[in-house]
């Protein structure tokens, strides 16, 4: 009975369609259940729901302490046995599950009931939606962080490194430019051209050291005497194009996706969720989708030969979903197991550690209207365990990749990983790609290269959210990054033809290339950079190489800033911002440096997963 008060004032909430919706309904759900939640998710609910009181103190609220409660909500205490359904007009009792629409109190299972049929009808009425269009909500803190990151970086550069620097800043300023002309046109392949031949960009990451050298040695300095700057330098060259390529890419993003129509047709959609071995968080996931609203949707759940109660569990829900059991042969069989019994003409996957947002499945559908070469749509992929330093490291993680880079890449149409915490393929278009190959480990991120390399578009969706359960450890941390990583350069190496083949458009102009950056030249640029620093220091150059690190630790900061705005998420977060930069960092590069040796050396990949929370 204390709880109806959180429970109150979260619905109100969500009716008004403040804050994150996803997060708003597994809170509800978690509440309800009176299931645990994180101290993140506490103070979340202090700041959504304007609370004066701690969380933990609204949970003891004794009854004698109702006249504490504001008057509008007391009957909710004080007559909840006594409140009529709207709809079917019968009491709502205690142990019944209900919810309040229009400031109205409904059955819940009456409330689906309505909520079903509107959204049936609404997706008939193709017309009407044309003539709505949305309300756009201009933020005026989002382009003042912009502008302000341009503004720093080129002063920083000019005024504080010389105009050398600047010059070499230039290079990646042209490659910007290059490239949104480039994206003027179609963004699909045609898949017609016979030519051969690297992309500028990767020309550009390969030469821009030798250019960069060659400029210091003409403004005086001996090669022998700079080693600090030419290496500095291409560090702070890389950081400018991508600073200068993604921010404003992603800005126009966020503007084309507000600007998008609602749905306009509801298509079937068949949703595989594989499993192994997760008794601990499984029943929350589907529970999660059978509470998801779309009208038209199938539930796969496919167990690949667990040993523990997963498929047990999974077995308590089958008049709902379709259980399917076979015997271990990893996530991509399972996969393909699942898309043999698939009717939907979307297939979306959704990894059984995770909570999709109620409105989820709607906003994915969304990106395939986008344009009917749009093969694939990739979710907002979210972390909900904030408990310590290194889930946070990773929310923010999270969040600056995909609302900055990921969304660089939404403009182009080649976002290069479709997650399997949640993706969504056409399924006519997913079959033409083949099937799920067991080549690699990271099976989402080889699909969604074959369907770039098919000439097809591939899109994301800042609002199909998903809350995933991250590595609370460091040990857990390691093991999923290891198999990340190893995963991704088998990746890169199997589809390594695309970065010498103009045919296939984006892939090899951009995308192929910046995963090259990323998992090759960033982390021994990171390296480098680190004992080059040190060894500037050494030899009387400190204050150059602290103003390089000032710049990119504030330009860091403001890109963070700025991902956090677009995707309304928690400020806080922006105190790890420098863990990105110094700290976190560093350990990332080590393990990708690591994975590549052991690539280069052949060593057998394996899989390896982080042990569940549950929570």
């Amino acid at each position: 009975m204390d709880k109806n008060y959180i429970i109150s004032r979260l619905l109100d909430v969500i009716e008004n369609g403040d804050g994150d919706m996803g997060r708003n309904q597994y809170l509800l759900k978690q509440i309800n259940k009176n299931n645990p939640i994180f101290e993140s998710d506490k103070k979340y609910l202090v700041r959504i729901l304007k609370l004066e009181l701690d969380i933990d103190a609204i949970y003891k609220i004794e009854k004698n302490k109702l006249t504490d409660i504001p008057k509008k909500d007391k009957s909710v205490f004080l007559n909840s046995n006594l409140i009529k359904c709207a709809l079917c007009n019968n009491d709502i009792q205690l142990n019944e599950k209900s919810t309040r629409y229009q400031k109205k109190w409904h059955h819940l299972n009456c409330f689906k009931i309505i909520s079903e049929k509107q959204e049936t009808k609404s997706s008939e009425n193709k017309d009407f939606k044309d003539s709505v269009k949305p309300k756009i909500k201009k933020d005026p803190v989002q382009f003042a962080l912009t502008a302000a990151i341009f503004i720093f970086l080129i002063a920083a550069v000019y005024f504080i490194l010389g105009p050398i620097s600047m010059m070499a800043m230039g290079l990646g300023g042209v490659i910007t430019i290059y490239h949104v002309i480039g994206a003027r046109k179609k963004l699909f392949s045609t898949n017609v051209s016979n030519k051969r031949g690297p992309s500028v960009f990767l020309l550009f990451l390969l030469g821009s050291p030798f250019i960069i050298a060659g400029m210091i040695a003409y403004e005086g300095y001996a090669l022998l005497e700079s080693p600090v700057r030419i290496i500095l330098l291409w560090a702070m060259t890389i950081s400018f194009w991508s600073t200068m390529l993604f921010v404003p890419m992603a800005v126009l993003s966020k503007y084309r996706e507000d600007i998008q129509q609602d749905v306009k047709t509801y298509p079937t959609i068949s949703i595989i969720i594989p499993a192994y071995n997760e008794e601990k968080v499984i029943a929350h996931t589907i529970e999660g989708l059978l509470e998801t609203r779309y009208p038209k949707k199938e539930i796969i759940f496919v167990d690949d030969g667990s040993s523990d109660k997963t498929l047990s569990i999974a077995m308590q829900y089958k008049d709902k979903i379709k259980v399917l059991h076979k015997e271990n042969g990893g996530k991509a069989s399972a996969l393909n197991y699942g898309l043999v019994y698939a009717t939907g003409e979307i297939v979306v996957i959704v990894d059984a550690d995770t909570i999709i947002g109620r409105h989820s499945l709607k906003e994915i559908v969304r990106g395939f209207e986008i344009n009917e070469h749009v093969g694939a749509v990739a979710g907002n992929i979210k972390v909900r365990n904030r408990v310590n330093w290194i889930t946070k490291c990773q929310a923010l993680e999270y969040i600056t990749g995909i609302q900055i880079v990921r969304r660089a890449f939404d403009v182009f149409g080649s976002i290069t990983i479709v997650p399997g915490a949640l993706g969504a393929f056409k399924k006519s278009l997913l079959a033409e790609a083949g099937a799920y190959g067991k080549e690699t480990i990271v099976e989402d991120f080889d699909q969604t290269i074959k369907l770039l390399k098919a000439g097809l578009i591939t899109q994301g969706s800042s609002k199909a959210t998903a809350y995933t359960e991250a590595p609370n450890t460091l040990r857990d941390f390691v093991a999923q990054r290891k198999r990340w990583y190893r995963g991704n350069i088998q990746v890169l190496k199997r589809h390594s033809d695309a970065l010498i083949n103009p045919r296939f458009g984006y892939l090899q102009r951009l995308s192929l290339p910046y995963l090259f950056l990323g998992m090759i030249i960033t982390p021994i640029i990171g390296f480098t950079a680190t004992a080059n620093a040190i060894l500037g220091i050494i030899l009387g150059d400190g204050w150059y190489v602290l103003q390089v690190s000032a710049i990119f630790i504030v330009v860091h900061y403001l890109m963070s800033a700025l991902a956090l705005r677009i995707d309304d998420e928690d400020p806080k977060l922006l105190w790890h911002a420098g863990f990105l930069v110094f700290g976190y960092k560093q350990i990332v590069d080590f393990l990708l440096l690591k994975a590549l040796i052991e690539q280069l050396r052949k060593k057998q990949a394996t899989w390896t997963s982080a042990k569940r929370i549950g929570v």
